[in-house]
């Protein structure tokens, strides 16, 4: 029996390997079967097959952070074979230093928010896709109809040299703010010219109210009155920065005086000028179209409040436009790209270009979002929104040029000079127009 037992085990062990191998082979069957059942599940409306999944950074915080959000999550559920990942990375400045450190890594997301002044160093970089190929897709792209509706300055803003780098997206002007209830106490009309600014403001500086406010950095209501003087900011031709002239000291002054003279005052220590105008501090201020929503939270129903166009000079408007545009980096795969170029389509369609622009007071991209009956119905129930567009006519962008925003943190810096009456208006223009120049050049 013994010299059997060896034999015996070897067979039982042969018998047992043979059901695994069995088992394991209908296991396998199984699961691809059920592979395949999941792979068929995944399959899009679209007839895609590739689930793709992409980054989209951007700088949007508090209320404007959660429109963005809803606003990817809608996209999410319309496109089953993509999905976008919000990632906030702070301010405009950090999101372009994260930006920079993710290009040298090679780490850049598919798609971005970000401001039109950082497109030319992206550019000059080689980091960004040009979109013409996409927009030009007999298929996936942009009719001509589709495109001449974007509005016109947006779009011009967002071609270099015949060649689109990006699409507007979170756009904004500047609009006069003004609290109706102080006006009609003191019977004044709203401000049409800068005279008149003057002249309210006379009138409405009164006990703790100053009738005119400036954001501390004021520099787009700078180039707003010089382009209205007839003064350039920057050549976008040239790169060459020529704000020191006869306009500019004249438009500088202008400002400097009301704030010396006690009638007017930058925000200070309240950063931005809705708190104080909230508080009933100032009676008129110029601000971004986008601080709607935080003007109505600081307002809190205590006052009667709305905007208007901004002043002209001489009869001439002149608005600037800023804002961010959307960009897609060239870091990525071709389903990345296709995954990309949907989103950046999405975030700029009639409809949702006017839901953001209901949700956050940023301007829609796109003329016929200003027809949609859902749009008008809200701008005449919230007036404050119909300045903005007003001004698509008189919109201009500033020169978007390599070093751009280096030249805005100059002037701004050499502002406050002035304001301190460190030096001049003649002096720190000057000195602001060669730091600049000295930036455009490297």
């Amino acid at each position: 029996m013994k010299k059997w037992l060896p034999f015996s085990l070897f067979c039982l062990l042969f018998i047992v390997v043979l059901s695994a191998c069995g088992g394991g082979e209908n296991k396998g069957q199984e699961a691809t079967a059920n592979n395949e059942n999941k792979e068929s599940e995944r399959t899009s409306e679209e007839g895609e097959t590739d689930l793709v999944e992409i980054e989209f950074w951007h700088a949007m915080s508090g209320p404007h952070e959660e429109a963005m959000n809803a606003l990817v999550e809608k996209f999410n559920r319309e496109h089953k074979n993509i999905t976008i990942k919000p990632v906030n990375q702070g301010g405009y400045d950090d999101l372009r230093q994260k930006t920079m450190a993710a290009a040298k890594a090679k780490t850049l997301p598919a798609v971005a928010q970000t401001a039109t002044g950082a497109i030319p160093e992206y550019i000059a970089n080689d980091l960004i896709t040009p979109l013409n190929e996409f927009i030009e897709d007999s298929e996936k792209g942009l009719s001509e109809e589709e495109l001449n509706d974007y509005v016109d300055v947006f779009r011009e803003s967002s071609q270099w040299d015949d060649t689109y780098y990006s699409l507007p997206f979170s756009k904004s002007t500047r609009v006069l703010y003004y609290n109706k209830n102080i006006l009609e106490e003191n019977g004044v009309e709203v401000p049409k010219t800068w005279e008149e600014i003057l002249q309210a403001s006379e009138k409405l500086t009164k006990g703790k109210t100053i009738g005119m406010g400036f954001e501390n950095s004021f520099e787009l209501e700078f180039q707003g009155l010089l382009e209205q003087m007839g003064g350039v900011f920057i050549d976008e031709a040239t790169s060459e920065a020529k704000f020191a002239s006869e306009e500019g000291i004249k438009a500088l002054s202008f400002m400097k005086e009301m704030i010396d003279d006690g009638l007017a005052r930058t925000a200070g220590e309240d950063q931005y000028m809705s708190n104080p105008f909230g508080r009933g501090d100032v009676a008129m201020y110029i601000g971004s179209s986008a601080g709607i929503p935080h003007v109505g939270t600081a307002v809190e129903g205590n006052m009667e409040w709305s905007t208007a166009v901004l002043p002209t000079f001489e009869g001439k408007a002149a608005t600037p436009f800023a804002g961010n545009d959307i960009v897609m980096f060239n870091q990525i795969d071709e389903a990345e790209q296709k995954a990309a170029w949907e989103f950046m389509k999405f975030l700029t369609t009639p409809e949702v270009t006017a839901e953001w622009s209901m949700k956050t007071g940023y301007l829609p991209v796109r003329y016929s979002a200003q027809e949609l009956e859902e749009y008008k119905k809200y701008v005449e129930e919230n007036p404050a929104y119909k300045a903005g567009p007003a001004q698509f006519d008189a919109g201009f962008f500033t020169a978007r040029v390599k070093g751009g925003d280096a030249v805005r943190n100059i002037v701004i810096e050499e502002f406050e000079t002035i304001l301190l009456n460190e030096k001049s208006v003649e002096d720190g223009l000057a000195d602001a127009q060669e730091r600049s120049n000295a930036e455009l050049k490297k």
